[in-house]
């Protein structure tokens, strides 16, 4: 067995997507699919589409200038897609796409793992916050 130089195996690992790799179009994946309002957008539609406005209605907080950059990002990822229907005003609607669906799961669970341990974490915070005033 012949052995690889570093760079080779650096090589080869982006092409396998291997996240531990700087250089690896997944790490970019994770980074966009661990970002707050892409979650709150996927979990916003597993009920179906959706208008811009009803998103922006829902997930509160978003910047309207956030959530169009968060939606484009998704649907060039595939996530996502945009339908415009013709009128007046223009209907601009956002669905899932089966990748999209298909990660819907795992963010779904994440959230609700958030929620459901949020007590927890309050509680682990003011236990660190109170001994680290105390060093």
């Amino acid at each position: 067995m012949a052995t690889r130089t570093a760079e080779e195996r650096r090589a080869a690992a982006a092409r396998e997507y291997d996240a531990f790799m700087a250089g690896c179009p997944a790490r970019k994946l994770l980074e966009r699919i661990g970002d707050k309002w892409v979650s709150l957008v996927l979990t916003a539609l597993a009920g179906g589409s959706q208008r811009y406005s009803d998103l922006r209605r829902r997930i509160a907080g978003v910047s309207e200038k956030m959530l169009t950059q968060t939606l484009r990002a998704m649907e060039r990822d595939g996530l996502l897609t945009r339908t415009v229907t013709a009128g007046v005003p223009v209907r601009v609607d956002y669905a899932l796409t089966p990748l999209g669906a298909s990660l819907l799961p795992v963010v779904a669970a994440v959230k609700a793992w958030a929620e459901a341990h949020m007590p927890e974490v309050e509680e682990a915070q003011r236990v660190y916050d109170a001994s680290a005033l105390q060093h």
